[in-house]
C-alpha cells in the first residue's frame, strides 16, 4: 500500500522527467547507450570477422602437421611405433602428445562454438584431401578432463615429462582438440594438441563485464556533464519561471538577465514586458479615479437640478436614473480597487475569515455551516481573500439562504467549496454569469444594489493568486462554487 511519502517521490520523480532537464538528461542516456551498443556490436562483428579468418588460416597449417605426424606414424612398421612413442615421451612430447592406443577413447567434449567447427572442418577436410582418411574422430575437451592411453587414464595422472609443458597452460584451461584414426583393426593413433594461439577460440559477447563496464563509465560521464550544463543553462529559465508566476499574481520585480545570450535576451524582452503591464495596470486606476472624482460633481449637481422638478413624476425618474449612474461609477471604481489590491503577501487564517463572517449571519435567518480543517495557514494578500471569500459566501446565502462552506486542504492546492440551496444558474449562462455587470435575473432573480460584479471580482482575485473560481449546479438541487488556490 502507498505511502503518502511514497506518493509525494512519485510525484517529484514524475514533474522530474517532464522537466527540460529530465527529457534532455533520459535522450542522452537513450542516445549514448544506443551509440555504445551499436559501436560495439559494429566492433565485435569485425573483430569475429577477422578472428575466424585467423582460426581458418591457423588451422590450415595446424591440419597439414596433423596430416604429416600421421602420414609418418602409419608408414612406420608397426613393431617400430610403440618405440617411437616411446622416446618422445621420455624427450617431453613433440607439438602433439602422441599416443597408440588399443581402443577408442571417450571424449567427454566440451560445447561446440562456431570457431571450433571452422578447425574441425578443417582439419577433416585435409585429412581427407592429402591422406584419403575419413573416418577421423575430432572432438574439443577440457584439459581438466582429458582422457588418454585409454578411457580409465586421464592427463593430469600423468608425469609432467609425458606432455604437460605442451597441453597444459596453467592456470588457464584452453580447449585441447583430440584426433583419433583408426590404423587398422586393432590400433587407434591417438594426438591430442593446443592451437597455436587457442584464445582464438574463446568466445566473445558484445556485453561483456568490461564492455558493460565502459558502457556504465561513458554513459555516467555523459550524464554528469550534461547535468552541470543543464543545471547552468536552465536556472535561468526556472527564475524566470517564478518570476512570471510572481508576476501574474501582482509581484513585480524585474529579472536578473543573466546566462546564455538567448535566455538573457527573454530576460529582457520579460523585464519590458513587465513595465508595460505594469504602466497600463497605473494608468488605468489613475483613470478610473479621475473618472470618479470627475463624475461626481455633475452628478451631484444633476441630484440637485432633479429635486426642484415641479412635475413628481419626472423628479423621481431623474434621480432613479441619477442613482443608477452613481451605482454604476461606484461599482466600476470598486471593480477595479477590489482587483488591483496593493498590499503584501502574509500568512492567513482563513478559518478566522470565515468565522467571522459566520458570527455576521447570526442575527439573520440565513445560516452558514463550515466543516473541514486547514493543514497550514495560506499565504496570500489578506484583503483580497476576505473580500473574494465575502463575495462568494453572501450570493450563496442571498440566493440560497443556507450555505455550506467545505475546506479541502492538501499540500498542493487548498480548496473551499461553498454549496447553496437557490435555484442554480442553466449550464449555458454559467461562464456569462463571471462578466463585469451581468445578472441572470431569470434564473436566479435579480438582487437590489447589485450591478453585478460580485463574481467577476472573486474570480479576477482567485486568479491573481493563481488560482480559480468554478461553478457546477448540484444534482440534488443548489449551486456549488469552487475557489481553487495552489500553495506555492
Amino acid at each position: 500500500m502507498s505511502t503518502p511519502t511514497t506518493m509525494t517521490t512519485l510525484l517529484k520523480i514524475k514533474q522530474w522527467l517532464q522537466s527540460l532537464t529530465g527529457q534532455i538528461v533520459i535522450i542522452m542516456t537513450f542516445g549514448v547507450a544506443a551509440v555504445q551498443l551499436i559501436g560495439s556490436t559494429i566492433w565485435l562483428h569485425q573483430v569475429e570477422a577477422d578472428t575466424r579468418e585467423n582460426v581458418r588460416e591457423v588451422s590450415k597449417h595446424m591440419a597439414f602437421r596433423i596430416a604429416a605426424t600421421v602420414s609418418y606414424f602409419s608408414s612406420l612398421p608397426q613393431n617400430y611405433r610403440h618405440i617411437v612413442i616411446d622416446q618422445l615421451q621420455d624427450m617431453g612430447g613433440t607439438r602433439f602428445f602422441v599416443t597408440l592406443n588399443r581402443e577408442e577413447i571417450l571424449i567427454n567434449p566440451i560445447p561446440s562454438s562456431p570457431l571450433k567447427d571452422i578447425v574441425k572442418d578443417e582439419v577433416q577436410s585435409t585429412l581427407v584431401k592429402q591422406l584419403g582418411i575419413s573416418n577421423a574422430k575430432i572432438a574439443f575437451s577440457s584439459p581438466d578432463d582429458l582422457h588418454v592411453i585409454n578411457n580409465h587414464t586421464r592427463l593430469v595422472d600423468l608425469p609432467e615429462r609425458w606432455g604437460h609443458h605442451s597441453l597444459l597452460v596453467k592456470p588457464l584451461t584452453p580447449p585441447i582438440i583430440v584426433i583419433q584414426i583408426p590404423i587398422n583393426d586393432s590400433d587407434w593413433l591417438y594426438l591430442a594438441s593446443l592451437m597455436p594461439d587457442p584464445y582464438f577460440l574463446e568466445e566473445t559477447s558484445p556485453l561483456s563485464q568490461d564492455r558493460v563496464f565502459s558502457l556504465v563509465v561513458s554513459v555516467t560521464t555523459v550524464l554528469l556533464l550534461t547535468l552541470l550544463i543543464l543545471r547552468r543553462t536552465t536556472r535561468p529559465l526556472a527564475v524566470l519561471a517564478r518570476a512570471a508566476e510572481r508576476f501574474g499574481q501582482g509581484d513585480f520585480k524585474p529579472l536578473r538577465e543573466v546566462g546564455a545570450l538567448e535566455v538573457r535576451h527573454t530576460a529582457h524582452a520579460f523585464n519590458d514586458m513587465q513595465a508595460r503591464i505594469q504602466r497600463y495596470l497605473n494608468d488605468r486606476e489613475k483613470l478610473f479615479a479621475a473618472i470618479s472624482h470627475d463624475l461626481k460633481t455633475p452628478i451631484t449637481r444633476l441630484r440637485l437640478r432633479a429635486e426642484m422638478l415641479d412635475d413628481d413624476d419626472s423628479r423621481e425618474a431623474m434621480i432613479r436614473d441619477l442613482e443608477d449612474l452613481d451605482m454604476l461609477v461606484k461599482g466600476a471604481i470598486q471593480s477595479v480597487k477590489e482587483t488591483d489590491i496593493h498590499e503584501n503577501r502574509v500568512e492567513i487564517d482563513i478559518m478566522r475569515f470565515l468565522h467571522d463572517i459566520q458570527k455576521s449571519t447570526q442575527h439573520t435567518p440565513q445560516t452558514l455551516v463550515i466543516q473541514g480543517t486547514l493543514k497550514a495557514p495560506y499565504t496570500g494578500k489578506p484583503l483580497a481573500i476576505r473580500r473574494c471569500l465575502g463575495n462568494l459566501i453572501d450570493n450563496a446565502l442571498y440566493y440560497g439562504h443556507k450555505a455550506d462552506v467545505i475546506l479541502e486542504d492538501s499540500d498542493s492546492e487548498l480548496c473551499i467549496r461553498i454549496c447553496d440551496n437557490g435555484p442554480g444558474i442553466p449550464d449555458a449562462k454559467i461562464d456569462r454569469v463571471f462578466e463585469p455587470y451581468t445578472q441572470l435575473a431569470t434564473a436566479r432573480g435579480s438582487r437590489p444594489g447589485s450591478v453585478g460584479l460580485g463574481l467577476s471580482i472573486a474570480r479576477n482575485i482567485a486568479r491573481a493568486h493563481g488560482g480559480e473560481v468554478t461553478l457546477r449546479n448540484r444534482e440534488q438541487g443548489g449551486l456549488e462554487v469552487r475557489l481553487r488556490l495552489p500553495r506555492h
